[in-house]
């Protein structure tokens, strides 16, 4: 069953000390929804009014070569004096489909606003219990996992909720398996060699989990992971250092690991550094990071709060998010990051805040509410200089004299490396 962790990363903000950043892990257990909807064959259904698409099964049939992916946006590079299209990506951290059946409930809102989002998923969500022992955790005993295994009715509700989200356009990226937390074996502890063990291993579970469930005939994920998997984020926001070396080595493309202001992103290491974002809390003094856990804590210190209070703190939830969407749309037009979890803390009122946040922002015309992939594939499409003029602007600061006239000259290269920017070409280091 999928169990949630209690594990959380405590990070102290400028503004604040009650600023506390992190993940406290993945969808909880319960009792497991319908079976899954897989074909007798295990190919994938036809499209709309097409005949079914190719299917070429890679190993023992867990995922399989469908074709490109449907339903992305083109990346298209601005044109001189275009205002850039603000981008929004809502994330989710663990996903799994159990009980509260949010996997499903989160496409369904998806696909109703036209927004494509990235779902993290956990290795072990597709690893049952009885075979706990395939897993051998970094500094940790064989079979070990803070956040628990699955069931074969889970396995099965997860895969059909991953295919369905990846045929929509959504992307699957990791979070890994195990997620370790804290200064005794915790993923901040970890090697890069122990780093690039994990992700094997968190493959090696998506691409084996008909063999490891006894679902040999199930419908395979319609993907090749090894090519689908280009980014992550680390549990509790710990251990970034040597998990970008991993990364890199192993051509991830982005990290969405770490903490910023709302400005434009950059590399690091090669990869794009897509943090979490500092975004205002309605009637408070500080800032906390755009994700569900920090509103949490910030506000109750527990996932189960007075009820009396439930509705008000998901709407300084949504409130501060849509105040962030808000500076950034009249202003710099950086990407606004978010991250979640499916889960029901206090009562399910940060679920709530994130559906009126989607049904709020995503319908607009010039937003796209895009997956971390999509948001890269759009940023490595543009002139690196001109990404160097848009990091030059401040949290909420538009341009002055307009976009048109911001945008309208070529941009400049630096000077040299005194100009202390990084174009995006090359990595900053850390």
């Amino acid at each position: 069953m999928l169990a949630s962790t209690k594990k959380a990363a405590a990070v102290v903000g400028a503004v604040a000390t009650a600023l506390t950043a992190g993940l406290a892990g993945c969808s909880g257990g319960g009792a497991r929804g319908s079976g899954d909807a897989g074909t007798e064959h295990g190919a994938p259904a036809p499209k709309k009014g097409g005949a079914a698409p190719k299917v070429r099964l890679i190993g023992d049939g867990s995922t399989a070569f469908t074709g490109a992916q449907p339903g992305l946006l083109k990346p298209q590079r601005l044109k001189r004096g275009e205002k850039p299209p603000q981008f929004v990506v809502f994330s989710w951290d663990g996903a799994g489909e159990d009980s509260q059946k949010l996997f499903s409930r989160f496409r369904k809102v998806g696909k109703k606003y036209d927004a494509t989002m990235t779902y993290f998923l956990s290795g072990v969500y597709l690893l049952p219990e009885e075979k706990r022992h395939l897993y051998a955790p970094p500094q940790h005993a064989v079979g070990s996992s803070d956040i628990g295994f699955n069931d074969v009715q889970g396995i099965k509700d997860t895969v059909r909720e991953l295919r369905g989200a990846w045929q929509d356009g959504n992307e699957v990226g990791t979070h890994f398996n195990g997620h370790f937390c804290g200064k005794k074996g915790g993923v901040g502890t970890w090697s890069v060699k122990e780093w690039k063990s994990e992700i094997r291993q968190a493959k090696s579970f998506v691409k084996n989990w008909r063999t490891n469930a006894g679902l040999t005939s199930a419908e395979p994920l319609p993907f090749d992971y090894d090519k689908e998997l280009i980014g992550a984020r680390t549990p509790c926001l710990e251990g970034r250092h040597n998990f970008l070396r991993a990364a890199r080595d192993l051509g991830f493309r982005y990290d969405t690991s770490g903490i910023s202001e709302q400005v434009w992103p950059k590399k690091e290491l090669g990869l794009w550094n897509l943090a979490l974002q500092m975004v205002p809390v309605p009637g408070r003094a500080f800032e906390t990071l755009s994700m569900d856990y920090n509103f949490m804590v910030n506000q109750s210190g527990t996932s189960k709060g007075s009820p009396s209070m439930h509705e008000y703190w998901g709407n300084q939830m949504r409130d501060g998010l849509l105040k962030a969407f808000d500076r950034a749309y009249k202003g710099n037009r950086a990407p606004l990051i978010i991250g979640n979890h499916f889960e029901s803390w206090n009562g399910g009122t940060y679920m709530k805040a994130i559906e009126q946040t989607i049904a709020k922002v995503c319908v607009k015309s010039d937003v796209k509410c895009v997956s971390f992939r999509q948001l890269a594939d759009w940023l490595d499409a543009q002139d690196p200089l001109v990404l160097e003029k848009l990091r030059q602007l401040e949290v909420g600061e538009a341009p002055k004299g307009g976009w048109s006239d911001f945008l309208s000259k070529p941009p400049v290269a630096p000077a040299g490396p005194s100009a202390g920017r990084d174009t995006g070409q090359r990595a900053s280091q850390p």
